[in-house]
């Protein structure tokens, strides 16, 4: 059985070895058709603390590592870019 995969934002970096990653989910409204985007929080175990805010990244699903954490940091797609 594959794993579940997705692509999200880091939006918290604050724990120690643990991301909070934002998925967003976009699909027309079943009745009236417009693009309604639904938004999921993860937390993600990430071993070398490497993630920031604002980047995005790749999170699979594994056992359950804690009470609320069930995704672990695959790669990193993009760095957030400091302004």
């Amino acid at each position: 059985m594959a794993t579940k995969e997705r692509v999200g934002l880091v939006i918290s970096d604050k724990m120690d070895k643990t991301v909070v990653v934002a998925v967003e989910n976009r699909a027309p409204h079943p009745k009236y058709g417009k693009i309604v985007v639904k938004t999921k929080h993860y937390k993600a175990h990430d071993e070398e603390n490497r993630c920031r805010t604002g980047d995005r990244v790749r999170i699979s699903e594994t056992r359950p590592l804690s009470r609320t954490k069930r995704w672990i940091v695959t790669d990193i797609i993009t760095t957030a870019t400091n302004v």
